[in-house]
């Protein structure tokens, strides 16, 4: 028995069946490759799910959580802390909101969003005043509000009933979602781009759209950037690439270059809901995850990845579109920055474990397609040895 096919069986002893993992066990990464347990070396596209920013064993994060670990791990929120403060200082300027909240992860971040937005809701607008739209095909999180928000029915499944006060409407159909809008509207939670949706971008009208409900209707614009934050798309938050201005932004994966945060960003006017004790976290906002987003925003600063992922992708977009014409298995390519999608004419699961053998790690968004998630920082090397690996793997399929 190998080495993966035994740790995979001692997984599968101790740990729930909730990933479809097969034997694939990693022990150890540098920048955009990762090794498993039987020494094979990858290139890693797929980033944590857009979590690693840095690529992996990045020195500077190792040395900033070390140094953290030395000196203060946690303290609760009954006090304030260093990181915390100065993580927070960053986001605020940067984003030109307000106020941060700090949470561990993407789903408690949508999670305390929408609890924000109720609140907001029914203190200016009406007790009634708590329902929140959200798209088709969206996510936002598996814990139940932000579960309930997810524009999925298949994962509401076997689990409810779902929470109340959620509308869904069509991505991008301005027109459904104007109609939807009534006095009870209290926000609309949208992504840029639906990473886990089919890499499915904001159309111009309808981000004209939610800009006209925001000023004519009192609506509360909550952008979700778990996955389109932290450069991504080639600016540092997604909703920098258009007119919009978010009154809610919330914030996780690339937050802390994969040590667990998120975080909720919010104008004044309504953080302001957030009294004491109406929201709360034990580990939010510790001194280790704030001290890892502390680097991660500041090295994404001082090293201009914006600068690199805008570039990099409009070489990755060139080589992608010249393999697109080199073979009749892609049916469209689209995304910003590093989050890009292949739209794919066979099955892409048999992608995926084609290129595993070709030493090329992707994954996959709805409707078929390929989710291309490389580090920031990753270089034109890396992306030459990407197409040739992607290219090889499609041949076999063809």
């Amino acid at each position: 028995m190998s080495e993966q096919s035994e740790w995979t069986k001692r997984g599968q002893q101790v740990l729930m069946n909730t990933y479809q993992r097969g034997e694939k066990v990693f022990t150890h990464g540098k920048g955009a490759w990762i090794t498993n347990a039987e020494g094979q070396e990858f290139l890693d596209f797929v980033s944590g799910i857009a979590t690693n920013v840095l690529g992996h064993a990045d020195s500077g994060l190792a040395q900033a959580i070390s140094q953290q670990a030395q000196t203060l791990i946690h303290t609760s929120n009954l006090f304030w802390n260093q990181p915390a403060i100065e993580l927070a200082e960053a986001l605020v300027k940067l984003s030109n909101l307000d106020k941060t909240f700090f949470a561990n992860s993407g789903t408690e971040a949508n999670e305390g969003a929408i609890k924000l937005a109720r609140k907001w809701g029914q203190a200016t607008k009406g007790e009634a005043a708590t329902d929140i739209i959200t798209m088709e095909h969206s996510f936002h999180g598996r814990t139940f509000a932000a579960l309930t928000a997810t524009g999925q029915p298949e994962m509401h499944q076997n689990i409810g009933p779902m929470l109340s006060g959620f509308k869904y409407v069509p991505f991008n159909d301005a027109t459904t979602l104007k109609a939807t809008i009534n006095q009870n509207t209290c926000a609309i939670l949208v992504e840029i781009i639906q990473g886990e949706g089919g890499i499915n971008i904001m159309t111009p009208d309808f981000i004209k759209a939610l800009i006209e409900i925001q000023q004519e209707h009192n609506v509360l614009i909550m952008i979700d950037e778990i996955q389109t934050g932290m450069g991504r798309t080639g600016t540092l938050f997604a909703y920098q690439n258009t007119d919009l201005q978010p009154d809610i932004i919330t914030l996780a994966k690339g937050l802390g270059g994969g040590v667990p945060i998120g975080a909720i960003l919010a104008k004044e006017s309504i953080a302001q809901y957030f009294d004491i004790g109406s929201h709360g976290t034990t580990f939010g906002g510790n001194p280790l995850a704030t001290a890892a987003g502390k680097y991660i925003v500041e090295e994404i600063q001082e090293k201009d990845l914006l600068a690199n992922v805008q570039q990099k992708h409009d070489y990755l977009m060139q080589q992608l579109k010249l393999l697109q014409t080199q073979t009749n298995i892609i049916k469209d390519i689209r995304g910003w920055g590093l989050l890009l999608g292949l739209e794919l004419d066979v099955p892409v699961a048999d992608v995926i474990q084609s290129a595993y053998t070709n030493g090329l790690l992707v994954t996959s968004s709805k409707h078929n397609v390929l989710r291309l998630l490389p580090p920031l920082n990753v270089n034109t090397t890396e992306i030459d040895v990407f197409i040739e690996r992607l290219a090889k793997t499609l041949s076999q399929l063809n």
